[in-house]
């Protein structure tokens, strides 16, 4: 299992899992499939549709071809509203246990986002154009046969990227300085920043609103890391840079104090 080491901002550095080359491409695999599916149904509408179509008329096929674009927008805008909604990850990233994150190891910006799906061409394009070649029959336009070239150029292209670079970024991913990490088949759908906290809760220390996302992201990502290596100095180092950077005095032990930081900062951050 290949790690990498991700300094975090208070210059700790935390540990992630970069998943094997194989979990990445049935994952790849699972969504094309989902989305082959839905283009299978969107041919059969489609083709439904053209059937009381009159070809001869201009205002007919510029209303279908604005149909054909609404029918194949899902497919377009699969990968980026799923990791946005499911926390960086599409069905088949959730059925294989593996995670987009940002590189310090906290959720992305929806612009990260945006710049992974903007250059995820090649399975996008190469989709896009069956379903072309569906409905329209364009099997032999050699604009199309350039399209599909260059989509499998940009897919061979990544997939040299992710097995040979150290962190298994592809071209988006190294723009967007993202990554896809291995979690736990136990971790939750919700493993962000934020967390329920009771309306009667009361902060312990305030001065935790002073900390930007990013500081607070790097704190979950050591908790983590610092309980699940059973390593107790990480923890300790964390708890005490945070202590001076705020001036906060406390008797907590790091993990509680650490756990506290968190829950303080969700509470207030709603409110």
């Amino acid at each position: 299992m290949a790690l990498i080491k991700v300094p975090t901002s208070f210059n700790i550095e935390v540990e992630f899992e970069i998943p094997e080359f194989y979990k990445r491409l049935f994952s790849l695999l699972i969504d094309v499939l989902m989305e082959i599916v839905y283009l299978f149904i969107a041919t059969k509408i489609m083709r439904a549709i053209t059937e009381n179509y009159d070809f001869t008329d201009d205002d007919s096929m510029y209303d279908l071809s604005a149909i054909g674009m609404l029918l194949i927008l899902p497919v377009m805008v699969y990968h980026v509203v799923l990791e946005i909604t499911m926390n960086g990850q599409s069905i088949g990233k959730k059925i294989m246990g593996i995670r987009v994150v940002n590189e310090n190891g906290g959720r992305p910006s929806i612009s990260q986002f945006l710049i992974r799906w903007l250059l995820r061409v090649s399975d996008l394009w190469i989709l896009a154009i069956l379903f072309i070649l569906s409905t329209r029959g364009m099997a032999g336009s050699v604009e199309t046969g350039f399209l599909l070239l260059a989509a499998l150029a940009f897919l061979v292209t990544d997939i040299v990227l992710v097995v040979s670079s150290k962190k298994g970024q592809r071209i988006g991913d190294i723009l967007a300085k993202t990554i896809l990490i291995r979690i736990s088949s136990k971790a939750s759908i919700e493993e962000t920043i934020f967390q329920e906290v009771e309306d009667s809760y009361t902060p312990s220390f305030p001065s935790i609103m002073q900390l930007s996302d990013r500081d607070i992201n790097a704190i979950k990502s050591i908790l983590e890391t610092s309980r699940k290596k059973n390593d107790h100095s990480m923890a300790m180092a964390a708890a005490d840079k945070i202590k001076n950077h705020l001036q906060i005095h406390s008797d907590l032990d790091p993990y509680t104090f650490l756990d506290v930081l968190l829950k303080d900062y969700n509470y207030l951050s709603v409110k």
